[in-house]
């Protein structure tokens, strides 16, 4: 569910002192349980937004259990995603150790007569101070302001650069800039794409609506090419930026992601050579040609984008060479509404009956199968897998 914050989002360079704060914006999940000893900032975007590097890290070791067992484990062993790359010394394990053995032993004797927490207290001396800043994890943003090849100098050294990926994002954004954060439906499409590599190898991709990029990246692993695309200047920059920064990844298997324009509310492809990310006369025929995979992850949230966005995925689906395969993941967000005085769950609602639409298509041109996957699948990223989490595969199939 979005959450509601009272986040920085407009600062200047002048005035990093003076942060002001609004409200109405909206915050990812992914990032609110992202453990932040440092917050790296590396700029600010042509909004004035914050943009922060954070590192996420893929839990190769769940090829045999996608348990949440694991993933607890990973999250409490501090194996982050914001690229401290530290791990707990055995002097700091010792020390949470005893104390989970304290907060164990003894409860009932601090217990009063009425069963109340009797809380005994003792004058603090320097040296408590000083051993306990030494224990304690103190947590708060840091901000750098240092150039992008030396701010994480460190940290680059300490990632092991075949699991780790490196997005750029912002922290908070109005609704209209969602794009711009990392979603927790595109760890769970990039999950599916790593469980189920053989299926995505060597194939031509098209998302709708790549955000920061990081799903298209995943894609560019084993696929061959990906077209990541979605609408605004400086989100595709920030997203070509992404791709730049996890070239590492894909060189293994050749694969390449390139960085598109593509407007929903538009019918034809943005083909002006003068704009920024649009498309070839080339690009455009290899994509008819060879793309046999659409994905989408958590772009359902305003009913007119979800009308878009399907007949945006019936146009390109018509104009393929090939049978294609589509997979949507998307969190159904649960919101409380004054029209109906109840938590209702609207914008899946509209989504599950465009679903059906689009299955119940009659037009004798194309042919739509609609199915669930089943979140069974091994976990490669750490995020929580929540039950209002889904994942939908479409067959599109030509009649004509």
């Amino acid at each position: 569910m979005f959450s509601h914050q009272h986040i920085m989002v407009d600062v200047t360079e002048k005035e990093m002192d003076k942060p002001v704060f609004k409200s109405d914006t909206v915050l990812s999940d992914v990032h609110l349980h992202c453990p932040n000893k440092r917050h790296l900032m590396v700029r600010l975007n042509a909004v004035g937004q914050p943009v922060f590097l954070s590192y996420f890290k893929l839990l190769w070791n769940t090829e045999d259990s996608a348990s949440e067992k694991h993933v607890r484990e990973a999250t409490t062993e501090r194996e982050h995603q914001c690229g401290s790359g530290d791990e707990l010394c055995e002097k700091d394990r010792n020390n949470l150790k005893k104390e989970r053995e304290l907060n164990s032993e003894g409860v009932e004797a601090l217990l009063d007569d009425d069963g109340d927490l009797e809380v005994v207290r003792r004058p603090r001396s320097a040296s408590d101070s000083e051993a306990e800043d030494l224990l304690r994890d103190r947590v708060y943003p840091v901000i750098l302001m240092k150039g992008k090849e030396d701010a994480f100098e460190d940290e680059e050294q300490e990632c092991t650069c075949s699991d780790i990926v490196k997005i750029e994002h912002t922290m908070a954004t109005p609704l209209e800039d969602v794009g711009k954060q990392v979603w927790r439906a595109a760890f769970l499409l990039a999950d599916y794409i790593l469980f189920k590599r053989d299926t995505f190898r060597c194939c031509s991709v098209l998302e709708l609506g790549g955000g920061t990029g990081i799903t298209s990246i995943i894609m560019g692993t084993v696929a061959k090419r990906v077209y990541c695309t979605d609408v605004g200047e400086d989100l595709l920059a920030m997203c070509e930026q992404n791709v730049a920064l996890n070239k590492h990844l894909m060189e293994p298997g050749r694969g390449e992601v390139k960085v598109k324009e593509l407007d929903w509310l538009r019918d034809e492809f943005c083909t002006d050579p003068e704009a920024p990310y649009s498309w070839s006369e080339e690009e455009i025929a290899d994509l008819h040609d060879h793309c046999t995979v659409i994905m989408a992850a958590d772009v359902f949230y305003d009913d007119d984008l979800t009308d878009a966005l399907f007949r945006t995925l019936y146009r390109i689906t018509h104009n393929l060479r090939n049978s294609c395969t589509v997979y949507l993941a998307l969190e159904k967000r649960l919101n409380f509404t004054l029209r109906h005085m109840d938590v209702t769950c609207e914008a899946y609602s509209h989504f599950r009956n465009t679903l059906n639409d689009l299955e119940n298509l009659q037009d004798r041109k194309m042919k739509y199968t609609v199915e669930p996957i089943k979140l069974d699948f091994c976990q490669f990223l750490v995020y929580e897998r929540i039950e209002q989490l889904e994942l939908w595969k479409i067959i599109a199939e030509q009649l004509t």
